[in-house]
């Protein structure tokens, strides 16, 4: 059972209609039971870093994402929910986030017009298997004020809009896309397929 987390963020209908055109069946749940069965999770989001780390406490929820990825759960952060994923976020005079990742969540710098809104091309930075569909130099949907300052031990690919920006990250089981593949057209698509293929083969691999 693959689970998008539903804590009140986001519109997470147009996420689940995406991931079933690429043939992800997926469930948006955010019950405790459901969750610890999930053979894969994704956790969406758009708004502010402590709203949605309140409502995930709320929802009795951090506990049980921090335990599933630390038995080799694949998760999917995406928007937000990639913020979510590291230690904090400068937004709101410093907001703890889940810690699963090193690193910090900073405002993009006001040379450029934040938020940033609309489509930027993908630079990458290593080889992936979640970039076997995609090519460098394709276009992905943005809508974020803020990104993701690392070591960028992770970064996959980037994207550059007034300083780099972190758009996929990927740390062993821990998978983050920045934009919204679910607004991103033929190459979200891809981009999901790909993560939809790397929870087969670590499901199959588990077994």
């Amino acid at each position: 059972m693959n689970i998008i987390i539903d804590y009140g963020v986001g519109n997470l209908d147009s996420l689940k209609r995406a991931c079933e055109e690429i043939g992800f069946q997926v469930v948006i749940s955010n019950d405790e039971q459901m969750i610890e069965q999930a053979s894969s999770i994704i956790l969406p989001g758009v708004g502010a870093y402590k709203a949605a780390m309140t409502e995930l406490k709320k929802l009795n929820l951090i506990e049980l994402i921090k335990s599933k990825v630390n038995k080799g759960t694949p998760i999917l952060g995406i928007c937000l929910g990639m913020q979510l994923l590291y230690e904090f976020s400068e937004e709101n005079e410093k907001t703890e986030g889940l810690g699963l990742l090193k690193g910090s969540v900073k405002q993009i710098p006001e040379i450029v017009k934040v938020p940033h809104m609309g489509w930027n091309k993908l630079i990458f930075n290593r080889n992936d298997s979640l970039l076997k569909y995609v090519s460098d130099g394709d276009y992905v949907y943005f809508v974020h004020s803020y990104y993701v300052n690392s070591a960028n031990q992770e970064l996959v690919a980037y994207c550059d809009y007034g300083t780099k920006i972190p758009a996929i990250i990927q740390s062993g089981n821990i998978y983050g896309m920045q934009f919204h593949p679910e607004k991103s057209a033929e190459s979200g698509l891809n981009l999901l397929k790909a993560f939809k293929e790397l929870c087969l083969y670590d499901s199959i691999s588990s077994n």
